[in-house]
């Protein structure tokens, strides 16, 4: 097998004259230094989660597949068994947590876009293992999917906004119907809220093309984060009011310049690169030109951006000068922004020069720093993919020194150089890109260039194979017609593993930097890199010898655990439990440590199956009581940096994917109101318990009927309590309005009219639950003065009709009872396994019916023969145009690799 090498050069660096002072000696010596870093790599692997997805965007109704890949640095270890996979709103609320075993560092899943659960918005979707929880959530997998409906979704809208003035903003909003027809002359109200309270209200009426302008003040960008513009279509004797809810989010138009020295500073009388940033309030990159002046008002230099507002000019600053830079943008705003400081003296590293051989970089001090630290040394250091690639010390005998690092020595993608004191103290630092080792070859041929609609495809592909290396791969098939977009906005394998994954922040079309269709790429990269944070750690931290805490080790199966304690509150030592999962036939058993705790490891079921643990086998199980252990999960970072790839207008960039998905669904839209006669059915409230008397009417109600297909109710009601925010850390439920003010007065439950505590919540059956009722305020304050709480969830069960049951016997009731020595859960199991359903059309007759299909082959198990070849059949669907095949895998060792080909069905 081939063995994955990372060379690391400890050199030491006397350059320059040689008639200098005597070097004084460092506080700390360089192979110290190297050793607490390196101690730090070898202990702390670096694992990287990809999804490759079938396709771009999906449709309500819709099975998203995907694929999930793991990289990891080191070998000597057990890599991680379980990527957990998360489905978010655009308001960060938690629609689904998949758990997804691997096997060779890959696993697959499903997910089926329910119209009863999800709705049309700009889903995020995360990826993570829990050892990459122990560390900065910025370097989880995220990655924005847009879903739109032609399902349920009864109002369209295109939607525009037209700044006018520094907090005013004309929102301008074309509708129609659910068939496509415009809604003209229609009257209509509209609200702009904050979140909760509106801001702004009026009323208004579409013309004939459906159009209606509404004139916006906002007086705080603060109500722009999560502030929604409500618009409500009077109905008419055919169509009922339609409402519709827009983000405020990009509604004022605002841009952000910012300026980066190379290496950090902007040293006096030193020569090098300044790079740029601009960005708008969406974001994105915006296009830009300007010039830098200095104090006198005179030009020094000119600039415009290379690509997404990004870009590097030549600058040498003038000690004890000033600089400002006017920028000119494509609407006609101009601005002024402040330069950083210049700095009289300090030394940088800098990018001298590259070729195909080597990376040419520079030490670069001023007069002023060379005078005052001549011959002192210092510390250059170059790591990479959380490898120590570089460890040099450099004695500083002239103002510059030149440092050369071998490509074909170093990894492929982002190399970190840094220099520090020899104390430890971080001076400088510069991100380069190296791409020197070869890809995973992915070679994809079709046995024609252009086929007929529902005609065989085969596709072949072909693979290096070397040292016996297993590599696997998945394989999408789109309708590019049905499915059209930009390959350069895709988050592919090459542009996560080798770029975004160690990149904090928004990284806007990642894949531009890898299409050797780009001529700029180069270019555009290293302005990337001058200007996107990094800090997966701190050189600070490591050298002082303070590691970062760990709390979860790489999983490498499921795992129940707890604590059996004697109801005293004693733990029971060498106590018995049995766990079976009825559904897949397992039986274990485990026994308790001398502190009473228990583990099962290693457990495999599938997701929604019914878990019991029994502690009835001990002789004096009557008194003892099962503690599981709480299950955690990383928190929900709000206002990721890649909300930025939202769609604003669903309905019109996906115009030509949600016509398809009304002929592929058209028979599941049903009629909207049907009128039925029946028994009414007494709606039970919060009102009918005393202790919740003094509360008003609730700000929401959730009906029982969806809590359908909830298995644990904690998990349901972290999603589904509206106005209430649940916090990880402490586990308690808040007020949403008053946590994000800092409040952290818990919400108080109630169970039919009875106090309980949120441990508690879990013993209830969601199916036995008539309603839950929220409110957010308690004008009175007589619950909150009782319970010292912030906010009522009040939960009412379904009640049987007394009259018709018989009298219960005493074993009857204490059935019914909670047991404390047998716990039943339903605890997240593994996603459950699809295949892909791909149709043959082989005889005349199976060609007869309509195949509306976009994704018309998915394949995430290829894997090579020994030839380093694969064929896979598969039949169009009856789309014309171009078909876009994409192809993703890696190696034993994380070598990764993406192809693109195309080919034209008529």
């Amino acid at each position: 097998m081939k063995k994955l090498f990372i060379f690391l050069f400890v050199i030491f660096l006397i350059l320059g004259s040689r008639n200098g002072f005597a070097q004084q000696l460092p506080a700390i010596p360089i192979n110290t230094v190297v050793e607490r870093v390196q101690k730090y790599f070898g202990v702390y692997p670096v694992e990287k989660v990809h999804l490759h997805f079938d396709k771009p965007y999906y449709a309500v109704g819709d099975t998203l597949w995907f694929k999930t890949y793991l990289q990891h640095n080191l070998f000597d270890y057990s890599p991680s068994k379980i990527v957990y996979v998360e489905m978010l709103t655009s308001k960060d609320s938690l629609i689904q947590t998949l758990r997804v075993p691997l096997t060779d560092n890959s696993g697959k899943g499903q997910l089926v876009l329910d119209p009863q659960f999800i709705a049309q918005d700009n889903y995020r979707f995360r990826a993570y293992t829990k050892w990459m929880a122990n560390f900065d959530q910025a370097y989880f997998y995220n990655k924005i999917v847009p879903v739109g409906d032609a399902i349920n979704k009864k109002l369209g809208a295109e939607i525009t906004y037209t700044p006018d003035g520094n907090n005013k903003t004309k929102a301008t909003i074309q509708f129609r119907n659910r068939e496509g027809n415009l809604l003209g002359r229609r009257k209509l109200t509209w609200e702009a809220i904050d979140g909760w309270d509106p801001f702004s209200k009026g009323k208004g009426e579409t013309d004939d093309m459906g159009r209606v302008t509404i004139n916006l003040t906002i007086k705080e960008k603060e109500y722009l984060k999560k502030g929604r513009l409500n618009v409500k279509i009077d109905g008419n004797k055919i169509e009922p009011d339609l409402i519709g809810s827009y983000s405020l989010q990009h509604a004022l138009w605002d841009a952000d310049v910012q300026f980066f020295p190379e290496g950090g500073d902007l040293l006096a009388g030193v020569s090098k690169k300044l790079a740029f940033k601009a960005v708008s309030s969406t974001g994105k990159g915006l296009k830009i030109e300007g010039k830098i002046i200095d104090s006198k008002k005179k030009e020094v230099v000119s600039f415009n951006d290379v690509a997404f507002g990004m870009g590097a000019i030549d600058f040498m600053p003038v000690a004890g000068e000033s600089y400002k830079a006017m920028v000119s943008f494509e609407n006609g705003e101009q601005r002024t922004y402040d330069l950083p400081e210049v700095k009289a003296e300090g030394i940088n590293v800098v990018l001298h020069s590259e070729d195909d051989a080597s990376l040419q970089m520079g030490l670069i001090a001023n007069d002023v720093f060379y005078e005052k630290m001549a011959n002192q040394p210092f510390y250059v250091l170059g790591q990479s993919n959380g490898h120590l690639v570089y460890a040099a010390q450099a004695t500083l005998k002239n103002s510059s020194v030149l440092i050369s690092l071998p490509k074909d020595k170093l990894p492929n993608g982002i190399v970190q150089l840094s220099i520090m004191q020899p104390d430890g103290k971080l001076l400088s630092e510069r991100l380069v890109f190296n791409q020197s080792q070869p890809l995973l070859n992915i070679d994809v041929k079709t046995d024609k260039t252009t086929y007929t609609k529902k005609e065989g495809v085969k596709l072949s592909l072909h693979g290096l194979i070397t040292d016996s290396l297993k590599s696997n791969y998945s394989v999408s098939v789109i309708d590019d017609a049905k499915v059209p977009y930009n390959d350069d906005q895709e988050l592919g394998i090459l542009s996560n593993y080798l770029l975004t994954s160690d990149l904090k922040g928004y990284v806007e079309q990642p894949n531009y930097y890898f299409n050797e269709k780009n001529e700029n790429r180069e270019e555009a990269l290293n302005a990337l890199l001058m200007t996107q944070g990094f800090r997966r750690f701190s050189y600070d931290d490591l050298v002082t010898e303070k590691l970062p805490q760990v709390q979860f080790m790489p999983e490498q199966g499921i795992t129940l655990s707890g604590i059996l304690r004697l109801n005293t509150g004693r733990p029971q030592p060498n106590g018995g439990l049995l766990l079976s999962i009825p559904s897949r036939n397992i039986r274990k058993d485990a026994y308790t440590d001398n502190q009473g705790r228990f583990i099962f490891e290693n457990l495999v079921f599938p997701d929604s199956s019914k878990v019991t643990i029994n502690a009835r086998g001990n002789d004096n199980f009557r008194n003892l009581v099962i503690n599981m252990d709480q299950t955690y999960f990383p928190g929900i970072d709000q206002g990721n940096p890649y909300a930025s790839d939202n769609v604003q207008n669903i309905d019109q960039e996906m115009k030509a994917y949600l016509n398809n998905s009304k002929n592929e669904y058209r028979t599941s839209i049903l009629i909207d109101e049907v009128q039925v006669t029946g028994v009414q059915r007494k709606m039970v409230t919060s009102k009918e318990f005393s202790s919740l008397s003094g509360l008003s009417m609730p700000e929401h109600r959730i009906e029982g009927e969806r809590l359908s297909g909830c298995n644990v109710l904690t998990m349901c009601l972290t999603t589904m309590l509206t106005g209430i925010t649940y916090d990880n850390q402490t586990l308690k439920y808040h007020v949403t309005r008053n946590y994000n003010q800092g409040s952290r007065v818990p919400v108080q439950f109630f169970l039919d009219g009875m106090p309980i505590d949120e441990p508690a919540l879990n013993s209830i059956i969601p199916s036995d639950i008539e309603a839950i009722e929220i409110f957010l305020r308690d004008e009175l304050g007589t619950v909150s003065r009782m319970y010292q709480n912030d906010g009522v969830v009040s939960i009412m069960t379904k009640k049987k009709d007394q009259s018709k049951q018989p009298r219960m016997s005493l074993a009857e009731i204490e059935s019914m009872l909670p047991k404390t020595n047998v716990i039943d859960m339903v605890p997240l199991g593994y996603v459950k396994e699809r295949q892909f359903y791909s149709p043959k059309y082989d005889t005349p007759d199976s060609k007869n019916t309509n195949d509306y299909r976009t994704t018309i082959y998915w394949n995430p198990d290829v894997v090579l023969d020994d030839e380093g070849n694969a064929t896979l059949n598969f039949y169009n669907g009856d789309g014309n145009g171009r078909y876009k095949v994409v192809v993703e895998g890696q190696d034993e060792t994380g070598n990764a690799g993406r192809a693109v080909y195309y080919y034209n069905v008529k």
